[in-house]
């Protein structure tokens, strides 16, 4: 436990915090964060196969100025524009994803910091960098 940070510092653990209950949310909110990064893969892998999309476009306008309008034909029927699921692009699973899972998992980590740490956000972490930190050394300061 840490008490050299002022008592409205939004990272001081809150009077009556254990260790235990500190570690168990700084789980929690790691947890999230891993969703997080799940979330940045979707968004890329959305614009991704968007841009993909856009481009067999182009390539379908390629093969046909070079006269090979049928196959052109073809990959303009067959692939441009073709769901990436069944039934869905992918911004449909993005928006099923944020709205769902992302949405709850976000909200129940909210929660959690709110009823355990007055809602105060990386407590853990700060606890461990508080330990880490050489005090009085240039780049190790506690706060900028």
């Amino acid at each position: 436990m840490r008490d050299d940070l002022p008592a409205d510092d939004p990272h001081r653990r809150p009077d009556g915090a254990t260790d235990e209950t500190v570690k168990a949310v700084g789980a929690v909110t790691e947890a999230l964060e891993w969703v997080e990064r799940v979330r940045g893969h979707l968004y890329e892998a959305h614009q991704m196969s968007g841009h993909a999309d856009l481009l067999f476009g182009e390539a379908a306008d390629a093969l046909s100025d070079a006269g090979h309008t049928e196959l052109a034909e073809r990959m303009r029927t067959e692939i441009v524009g073709l769901n990436t699921f069944p039934g869905r692009w992918t911004f449909q699973l993005v928006e099923e994803f944020d709205d769902g899972y992302y949405a709850t998992v976000k909200d129940f980590e909210k929660r959690t910091r709110t009823d355990l740490l007055d809602g105060r956000r990386h407590v853990f972490e700060s606890e461990m960098k508080e330990s880490r930190r050489t005090h009085g050394r240039p780049g190790h300061e506690a706060r900028p």
